[in-house]
């Protein structure tokens, strides 16, 4: 195939216009395109043609690693019995390892190993929570992984000095305490963003290992994860990688819920990656990292393009302080749908207001930008707009009606570019790349909709994706 033709595609939310791409590009937009031979045609039957979709925070190799996981949180999973059944019927890897993922505290209150053993004590056993933060290990994982003579600080002990198989914060060093696991199939999670409409995405996983970073560029190299990747993990001073679909993003900085830094060593942390140009990305969900984070700035000072990751928990007072420090923020209100009717029983009503904010942001003249979180949150980027334009939980309920926005803004923040989140959105135009995504249905009907059923094809660097 020499390139591509669209017949007839909604261009702007109103004409009809052929669009015709090669080499990756957007190369003639018009009326009655004849086609070139062999140029492939695909008729669109007035269907919207959009740049493609792009998460702004995401986990590549851990929505992989999800693949060969059993989920043993809600919705599936929702008691101990419940629980115990899928620990017990999981298939270990060719290590004898059972990987469990998504547990929360409603299914059987706080793990540890002893829980653990009682659910299934043959052979190792690892469940992570929900959040990311946490991985749980039964008493044979401890002793297969050492955490007895280990030192590092998130191995959590008990008043004897021994660990009670919590693991806080500790995804790369216990990785090195496990057998080797298979390669990750990053081709198959490239399939799925294609059929969302995905066609770029940023990898938010700090401190990545030179094993991750490889196996990303290989797949974008070869074609098999078709997405723009930008990558938050890269050391402080790294530089653009070796793929013009691979790309250098801010420097993660996790301000762990379990454990704030002081103040001085983050903003000294700060100083360091923007005395490389590069800005920070820095996780904070809750209102005291944000405070902190804040007063960082205050002494660090900022640099255009740094950004708060998940943004929580943002107390009324800090929002105006937000803007005036040109701070964007990129949320997931996908957590409210999935995990909405938690909020309302555990978080203080008070604080009910601040969760995942987006009207007052962008009110306030914050660059604001969406994304899943996947796969700590939901992955489809339309649930995420509709998360977003209507802020309700599985029961029904709402939560922070104030911060609803209209889906044509929910959308437009997955429009913009991953280097440039909460910015101006891309647009088909001539010139621009052609990563696409077109619709079944007029962008109107699509806006009413807010399903991942209204995408018909994803073209990614010109070429259709996810087929």
């Amino acid at each position: 195939m020499s390139g591509l033709l669209l017949r007839g595609a909604e261009t702007g939310g109103r004409e009809r216009a052929d669009v015709r791409v090669s080499g990756g590009r957007i190369t003639e937009m018009g009326g009655a395109l004849a086609r070139r031979p062999g140029e492939q045609v695909l008729e669109c039957g007035g269907g919207a043609l959009l740049p493609g979709l792009c998460d702004h925070h995401l986990h590549l190799h851990a929505l992989a690693a999800r693949r060969r996981s059993v989920l043993c949180g809600p919705p599936e999973v929702t008691g101990p019995d419940r629980l115990a059944a899928v620990l017990r019927d999981a298939v270990p890897d060719e290590h004898g390892w059972v990987r469990g993922v998504g547990y929360a505290e409603s299914v059987a209150g706080d793990l540890d190993a002893a829980v653990l053993d009682a659910l299934r004590p043959d052979g190792p056993v690892r469940v992570q929570h929900r959040s990311g933060a946490l991985w749980i290990l039964n008493s044979a994982a401890v002793r297969a992984a050492s955490l007895g003579s280990a030192d590092h600080p998130g191995i959590e002990r008990d008043a004897a000095g021994r660990p009670t198989g919590r693991l806080w914060r500790a995804d790369g060093w216990l990785r090195t305490r496990l057998p080797a696991a298979r390669p990750v199939d990053l081709g198959a999670v490239g399939r799925e963003l294609a059929r969302l409409g995905l066609t770029a995405v940023t990898d938010a996983t700090p401190d990545l290992g030179t094993e991750a970073v490889a196996s990303i560029e290989a797949a974008v190299s070869d074609g098999s994860l078709p997405q723009r990747v930008h990558l938050l993990g890269l050391p402080p001073d790294a530089r653009t990688g070796p793929h013009p679909r691979l790309s250098t993003g801010p420097y993660k900085i996790v301000l762990a819920d379990s454990g704030l830094p002081p103040l001085d060593d983050l903003v000294e942390r700060i100083r360091l990656v923007h005395g490389h140009g590069r800005p920070v990305a820095v996780h904070c969900v809750t209102r005291e990292a944000l405070l902190l984070l804040l007063a960082a700035f205050e002494d660090a000072g900022t640099l255009d393009g740094d950004r708060v990751e998940h943004a929580a928990l943002v107390p009324a007072e800090t929002v105006a302080e937000l803007a005036r420090r040109g701070l964007r923020v990129v949320t997931q209100p996908g957590f409210l749908a999935d995990r909405g009717d938690d909020y309302l029983r555990g978080v203080p009503a008070g604080d009910v207001p601040d969760l995942y904010r987006c009207r007052s942001l962008l009110a306030a003249g914050v660059p604001v930008a969406l994304s899943s979180d996947a796969p700590y949150g939901p992955l489809d980027p339309w649930a995420v707009m509709a998360a977003a334009a209507e802020r309700t939980a599985r029961s029904g309920a709402v939560v922070g009606r104030d911060e609803t926005v209209p889906a044509k803004a929910a959308l437009r923040s997955l429009l913009t570019g991953p280097d440039d989140p909460g910015g101006p959105p891309r647009r088909v135009s001539v010139g621009e790349a052609a990563d696409l995504v077109l619709l079944h249905v007029p962008l109107k009907e699509a806006l009413r909709r807010l399903s991942a059923g209204v995408v018909r094809a994803t073209i990614a660097g010109g070429r259709l994706a996810g087929e």
